[in-house]
């Protein structure tokens, strides 16, 4: 069995839905936040699917439901890639896995060590609708998604999948912060939404649920989650 197909099956057994593999680009690379890992030059791409009963608990707030869900899906990522992480150094190479909920504090409070969803794209996983959420054929936008940075090689032919999201700007009006521009997402130039009004919006109207971390309203009421 190919280390490749080694990482499938163990992201299978944890539970994963989604698995890719990819070479990063020079701009992606670029914006890493830690500069002395920029030689890390491919990436392993997990994405784990949402409840479809949990988010129907969302209307016009998140619920605690969701909250709950959404840390256990976290975990389960991250357990995920530490483990995959693990099977690529035993195997010779340089594995960092990147968890599925992140922040670089206060410094860059609203970014992470690289764009999960940048990474799943150039995985060939899906694309990032007008939202910002990462959109996936099967799944629709109930995704979560953690990334490993690695120096082991994959084969980067993956076809890169367009926006799909059309005229449809259901996210941008449903938005009850207004921080969803109705943009279409351009490579790692993430100018879809105003990720500091989002937070903001979410600390000031969500802290009994969740202490204002998380909203889901975009994600409930997105058309490519059809069962919903």
């Amino acid at each position: 069995m190919t280390l490749e197909n080694e990482i499938k099956k163990l992201a299978n057994e944890h539970g994963m839905s989604l698995v890719g593999f990819c070479k990063l680009t020079d701009k992606l690379k670029e914006t890493v936040y830690e500069k002395k890992i920029q030689n890390l030059n491919y990436a392993v791409s997990l994405g784990l699917k949402l409840s479809d009963a949990v988010l129907s608990t969302i209307s016009d707030s998140p619920s605690f439901a969701y909250f709950q869900h959404y840390r256990t899906a976290n975990s389960k990522l991250d357990n995920c890639a530490f483990e995959i992480s693990n099977l690529i150094e035993k195997a010779g190479y340089y594995a960092l896995p990147v968890a599925a909920s992140q922040s670089m504090g206060k410094q860059s409070p609203y970014r992470g060590l690289i764009s999960h969803k940048a990474v799943a794209v150039l995985a060939g996983l899906g694309f990032v609708g007008k939202s910002g959420l990462f959109i996936n054929a099967e799944y629709g936008s109930k995704i979560r998604l953690a990334t490993i940075l690695t120096s082991m090689p994959f084969d980067e032919s993956n076809k890169i999948i367009k926006n799909g999201c059309g005229d449809c700007e259901i996210c941008k009006n449903i938005c009850p912060a207004g921080a969803i521009y109705g943009n279409i997402y351009n490579d790692v130039e993430e100018r879809v939404i105003d990720a500091e009004k989002c937070s903001r919006y979410m600390k000031d109207n969500f802290q009994d649920i969740g202490r204002g971390s998380i909203c889901g309203i975009c994600i409930k009421n997105c058309p490519f989650n059809k069962l919903i």
